[in-house]
């Protein structure tokens, strides 16, 4: 998917963005988010490029890109450091060499890995809890836990190639469950904690989220095509026969409601008991008062939130795509790359944002997930 961004100002004041076009082609070269075959992953990127240009009327040359798949992981690591001037007041440098502490720390696990995302979760004073950021607080030692979201160096480097081969260069990187998240959940159930959860045809994508701050990223190898395998293999048929089946779009004496309902409902509670799992492991499964917000094509398939509900022990809806009325995306499958959109102009990214009008004489921005 490709999308097309211009900044434009309101009247009212402020700036907002406005979709200038989209571009779709099917995924191809890819199993599991990693590549097999880069030259059919370039191809699907140019026929989308291809038909965001056309759209949008302007040459797509520059783009932020979404990183997903089950190369995505999660370290974790505390960082240290002894306040350094005279007087005891944390200064930007303090914080830096905390920072630089806990990769540090972290460093052994990021063999063969790429670092896309650096998040402090929380600052200690001299251990004690600071809400927010501690710059220009005084104590004598600064401790920061710090969440850092991975990849794998190859897939990262081999997509990256992939993108440059359709003509565009690549100027940040985001994680996919991270961006989609940007417009998929509001900022009260980030602050009362949830975890938004996409369910893929091959993978489950999630992100949790407490007190605002994103504390896992985590990918699961399991998706709604496995699904369509249970009842190809439950009724004997063929795949396609099976997929429509589990959509409801083919029916009848040979393919009873209840069997179809039980091999939705088993895989669908095997999906949530991985997801319960790693709720677990962080310690957070029951402190999650906004619950579990589902996305995602497999989002559709049965009655999914009454299953969430059950499995997880916690509220569960499906998420909404809330945009303004005149954009031109509805599908909540563009999550992704609208989200990209958001960060570009409010992230911290490596390249000014100013650069960009070099590139297209007005401002303008790619986004590609």
């Amino acid at each position: 998917m490709v999308v097309v961004e211009e900044v434009v100002d309101k009247r009212s004041g402020g700036r907002q963005l406005r979709i200038l076009g989209t571009g779709l082609a099917e995924s191809k070269g890819l199993r599991h988010g990693y590549i097999v075959n880069k030259e059919e992953v370039a191809k699907s990127i140019v026929e989308a490029k291809r038909q965001a240009e056309y759209a949008a009327r302007v040459p797509v040359r520059a783009a932020f890109l979404a990183v997903g798949g089950i190369s995505l992981d999660e370290a974790r690591a505390t960082g240290s450091a002894i306040i350094s001037r005279a007087d005891q007041e944390i200064t930007a440098l303090d914080l830096e060499k905390a920072a630089k502490a806990a990769r540090e720390a972290a460093a052994p696990g990021f063999l063969n890995r790429h670092v896309l995302h650096s998040i402090p979760l929380e600052y200690r004073v001299d251990g004690t809890k600071v809400l927010g950021d501690p710059l220009g607080m005084k104590g004598v030692r600064l401790e920061v836990d710090y969440l850092f979201v991975t990849c794998l160096a190859q897939h990262e480097e081999t997509l990256a190639a992939a993108v440059e081969d359709a003509g565009i260069e690549v100027i940040d990187q985001m994680a996919s469950p991270l961006a989609g998240s940007y417009v998929l959940l509001e900022g009260d159930q980030k602050m009362k904690g949830c975890v938004l959860a996409n369910i893929g045809a091959e993978t489950i994508s999630i992100v949790v989220y407490d007190e605002g701050i994103p504390v896992s990223v985590k990918v699961f190898p399991m998706g709604s095509s496995h699904i369509t395998d249970d009842i190809a293999l439950g009724f004997r048929i063929s795949l396609e026969e099976a997929e429509r089946v589990k959509l409801g779009r083919l029916s009848g004496a040979m393919y009873p409601r209840k069997k179809v309902d039980d091999f939705i409902v088993g895989r669908l509670n095997a999906m949530f008991a991985l997801i319960d799992k790693h709720l677990r492991s962080l310690g957070r499964r029951g402190p999650l008062p906004a619950g579990i917000i589902i996305s995602g094509g497999g989002a559709g398939v049965g009655s999914i939130s009454d299953i969430a509900k059950g499995s997880l022990k916690l509220p569960a809806r499906l998420a909404e795509f809330r945009l303004s009325a005149d954009t031109k995306i509805r599908d909540a499958t563009w999550a992704v790359s609208y989200g990209l959109a958001l960060w570009g102009l409010t992230g911290d990214t490596n390249a000014p944002k100013k650069s960009l009008g070099a590139y297209f004489g007005k401002f303008f921005q790619q986004f590609l997930p």
